[in-house]
């Protein structure tokens, strides 16, 4: 059959008009990478991993790519099981073969491209090659660590850290002294202190204690929790973080007095069980004095919605937690949301709302939650002799199950419609692997097609100069004023 159709995957890949063309080639593709929020392992960094090779750095921890695997029927063990790392490459490759239409197909395409230099789609036909010439050159020292972070410009990476974390890893990275040896990109940590929050769940009395040890605070009351955060987010602070994170299924927004928070706390740490309200009501508390925490030190507080985990199961307990077992969540966002960023927002004689990001797994949420930051951005206020922050409340970039072109428009459409895109901070991999960093080439090709789109259309003057100032600074330049 003769096909007639665009070269798969050039240079213009998702480029449509001149402008968009224009507007990649000579603005966003040179841009460094500031990847702030990530799942990177400090320690890979700093021993400078090579990876044995592909199924190791491209399919371990990969639930994206096990989830269509499993689709596709095959067996477990080709997928996280034991079988041997060539069997589940070719089973990925025959599982790619189908993902007409997916993400992962361009993802795919565009780490063998940009890693490899392989420009021949992946088959369970092409694959043995594939597999011979891949990890050849993951064996040399352009594809480790070190150069990956040089090959593709990684500015900074922000991994992600409990707060009873020692740093030792990044203390390593920064002094020059792990392996790794002296390195451009600054490895930030970011301070998640999801398990000091979550008060009923499973082991939240373990954790409290083990978060005495590493702050050397004693914890017999909440102030004591929370003397305890801001002594390690000092430590943080130090060692360079720049940015908090939350894993929240939905805003908490209880008001309830000091001592029933109080007496929920002392019940949690005995082990007794604590109501949804009663552990929304501690939330809320914990959750406040973080952001005051945050905003006095400038760190930005990024707040992750509406997913729902580890549904599964049968295949949790068979395989463990974070396997790809986990969905959009649709409960309400809006009215719990605008009173918890106020309650941040008063609770002190000046604001306190931090830089916040704010980010949903659930496309419906991206107009309540576009429209709501938008009544929190800070302006200059000539009376408290205080700057105004450019972008403060930030409409996170496309997340998870969103992060593909449909989801990526959708979410930069809401933020031009109710917000101001040039002051975007962009794109994140939010990903555990080294291979990931085509997607900000991805992300920055799609943006680059909305704007000539609308440009070629007559939306928006053909200003070049003002033009690529826009993509450069979403592609780069707004994150790293914005994290400082």
């Amino acid at each position: 059959m003769n096909l007639n159709g665009k070269a798969f995957m050039d240079q213009d890949f998702l480029l449509e008009t001149a402008a968009a063309k224009a507007l990649y080639h000579g603005g966003a593709a040179g841009a460094p990478i500031y990847d702030f929020h990530c799942h990177l392992i400090p320690s890979q960094i700093a021993e400078n991993k090579r990876f044995a090779n592909l199924t190791e750095i491209w399919l371990g921890g990969d639930h994206y790519k096990w989830r269509m695997m499993r689709a596709l029927g095959f067996d477990e063990s080709l997928i996280t099981g034991d079988a041997p790392a060539y069997e589940k490459f070719l089973a990925w490759a025959r599982t790619v073969e189908d993902l007409i239409g997916n993400p992962l197909y361009h993802w795919t395409h565009l780490e063998l491209q940009r890693y490899f230099n392989i420009y021949e789609p992946l088959t369970e036909k092409s694959a043995p090659e594939i597999w011979e010439k891949a990890n050849a050159l993951l064996q040399t020292p352009e594809l480790s660590v070190k150069g990956i972070f040089e090959k593709f410009n990684v500015y900074a990476a922000g991994t992600t850290d409990d707060p009873v974390d020692s740093l030792e890893y990044h203390a390593a990275i920064a002094g020059g002294k792990a392996p790794i040896g002296s390195i451009t990109t600054k490895v930030i940590p970011s301070f998640r202190p999801d398990k000091a929050l979550n008060i009923n769940v499973p082991g939240f009395a373990a954790y409290i204690k083990t978060l005495a040890g590493s702050s050397g605070v004693a914890i017999n009351s909440v102030a004591g929790v929370l003397a305890a955060l801001e002594n390690r987010l000092d430590f943080f602070v130090a060692r360079g973080c720049r940015a908090s994170d939350h894993a929240l299924e939905y805003p908490p927004f209880v008001a309830a007095p000091d001592e029933e928070i109080e007496k929920t706390f002392q019940d949690a740490l005995e082990g007794k069980p604590v109501s949804q309200k009663a552990a929304d009501a501690y939330k809320t508390k914990v959750l406040c004095a973080l952001a005051g925490f945050y905003a006095k030190r400038n760190i930005v507080m990024q707040l992750h919605l509406a997913a729902i985990r580890n549904f599964n199961g049968r295949m949790v307990k068979q395989i463990g937690p974070d396997t790809g077992y986990d969905g959009v969540h649709d409960r309400e966002q809006s009215a719990n949301l605008a009173g918890l960023l106020d309650l941040m927002e008063s609770s002190g004689p000046q604001p306190v709302l931090p830089k916040t990001i704010l980010y949903t797994l659930n496309p419906k949420d991206y107009y309540p939650l576009a429209a709501i930051m938008g009544g929190f951005q800070d302006n200059y206020s000539k009376a408290e002799n205080r700057p105004g922050i450019r972008g403060k409340m930030q409409l996170g970039s496309a997340w998870w199950f969103c992060d593909h072109r449909d989801g990526m428009e959708e979410q930069l459409r809401v933020l031009a419609s109710l917000g101001v895109l040039p002051a975007f901070v962009g794109m994140l991999t939010d990903s555990r692997s080294f291979l990931s960093y085509p997607r900000h080439e991805y992300f920055r090709r799609i943006l680059c097609n909305l704007i000539g789109t609308w440009v070629e259309n007559g939306e928006y003057p053909c200003d070049g100069d003002k033009l690529l100032e826009i993509v450069r600074n979403i592609a780069f330049g707004n994150a790293k004023e914005y994290f400082g």
